[in-house]
């Protein structure tokens, strides 16, 4: 006869489960729950006057986010099921069930708690001797907006809505006080159309005053340098200088915005992919050995100029700023380049050139070849004389190596493709808290010298 383990679901606990004896020792809750408790109490939103119900431990909520992420589980409806079915959670939720909308509160209300938090985390890393902050490597990706593309719309098409909507509301607006004078109302919910309507025109007024306002924003940043390059350039006698003008210009026909979240925009990864409704995350990353992110930073524009001085000023507050960065062809801008060297900081940017066509490309070569590209830019030169160099080529080779895993770890083991939360803010602290788990993950997995 076989013989069978015991199997009987009805069988009680003679005394109370110890929740970690289930976990394993080196299981990443212990680890995410010690970086937690490093984090003062006072940077979270927490009701200081003791009324109402009593509250979340703001560092176990704190844990069960990082946890979660860390595992991709992001929505918050999933993370409180899953503080009933899943082990790990439930042993850093310690034993509690926070409801979605708890989850999704403290999400949106603790970006100061996220940021001292990842500082924690890569302070844990620098006391152990994991982490030495030498040279790094910043690079971006673009992750999909909690919106639909289709909900962007152009500034002519809006217009054309606009004045369409106006007419349907008058209109509704005379059936529904025609209906109101009779002596049998009208059965269809007249008012309820009004205010569908009165809804969708009034997000079109603000999408057409946001476009508005940057369309006049960008004529007056335009002409006055203009002006003032020209006002630069006299010699002797050269009056008052030029004042930003009052453009009242509208924008182009074709300039969009999204209704569902007007931060983000339309983005595509290069001319061989598809536009999303995107944002562009970027990170600096450690190229020495550790892989941790060490700073991050979202941009509402596909370029990676912009916000790149900026990601890696902001080291200088927390860890330290690097010896040495290595950046894509994305990140070439001079001015950028010259505020990094003036940091301290060797800067190694690679310089764009024509992309020669592959010996088996499946795409036809086109019938016209390409020029090849000049190189120009006295600082473009000098970085390309640079980056030909032994040791700049045994640096910069680091670059792919130690980005794009992370990025690939990010997208396709976290599973972390699009933000859950709407608004550059918003977003910028979501990013930071995937990069904190990350960092969590990334930690557990390494040993200290």
């Amino acid at each position: 006869m076989a013989n069978f383990k015991n199997s009987d679901r009805s069988q009680a606990f003679l005394l109370p489960p110890d929740l970690r004896d289930w976990l394993p020792e080196d299981d990443l809750a212990h680890f995410v729950i010690a970086a937690a408790e490093r984090v003062d109490l006072s940077l979270f939103k927490i009701n200081d006057r003791g009324s109402g119900k009593a509250q979340y431990h703001p560092q176990m909520m704190l844990a069960l986010l990082i946890y979660g992420y860390a595992n991709g589980i992001f929505s918050s409806r999933r993370l409180e099921r899953a503080t009933y079915r899943d082990i790990g959670v439930r042993f850093v939720a310690a034993n509690t069930h926070p409801d979605h909308d708890t989850i999704a509160a403290f999400r949106r209300d603790n970006q100061t708690a996220f940021e001292r938090a990842f500082l924690q985390v890569l302070l844990m890393a620098k006391e152990t001797g994991l982490l030495k902050v030498g040279t790094v490597s910043i690079d971006g990706t673009k992750i999909d907006a909690h919106a639909s593309k289709i909900r962007s719309v152009r500034y002519d098409r809006a217009q054309v809505l606009r004045e369409k909507l106006k007419a349907d509301i008058a209109e509704l607006t005379a059936k529904a006080e025609a209906a109101d004078a009779s002596d049998t109302p009208d059965p269809q919910a007249l008012p309820a159309e009004i205010v569908r309507r009165e809804a969708l025109k009034s997000k079109l007024d603000a999408a057409c005053e946001r476009l508005e306002a940057q369309a006049k924003e960008e004529a007056e940043r335009v002409a006055y340098e203009a002006k003032k390059a020209k006002y630069d350039a006299k010699r002797g006698r050269r009056g008052n200088p030029p004042v930003p003008p009052d453009d009242d210009a509208p924008p182009p026909p074709e300039r969009q915005t999204n209704l569902t979240d007007p931060d983000s925009g339309l983005m595509r990864k290069s001319k061989h992919h598809e536009y999303r409704q995107a944002y562009n995350a970027q990170a600096v990353v450690c190229a020495e050995g550790t892989q941790l992110i060490l700073s991050t930073e979202v941009s509402v524009t596909p370029s990676d100029q912009p916000t790149f001085v900026d990601t890696i000023q902001a080291m200088q507050t927390g860890i330290g700023l690097p010896t040495t960065v290595l950046a894509d062809a994305g990140f070439a801008s001079g001015p950028a380049v010259a505020a990094i060297e003036e940091m301290q900081i060797e800067a190694l940017v690679a310089i764009a050139k024509t992309q020669p066509q592959r010996p088996y490309d499946f795409r036809p070569p086109p019938q016209t070849p390409k020029p090849e590209r000049q190189i120009l830019e006295p600082w473009r030169l000098k970085m390309k004389a640079k980056l030909e160099t032994e040791d700049a080529k045994a640096k910069y080779k680091l670059r792919k190596q130690t980005l794009e895993p992370v990025f690939g770890i990010i997208k396709s083991v976290l599973k972390f493709r699009q933000f859950s939360l709407r608004g550059l803010q918003k977003v910028k602290s979501e990013w930071k808290l995937i990069a904190l788990a990350y960092n969590c993950k990334r930690m557990a997995a390494l040993k200290p010298d």
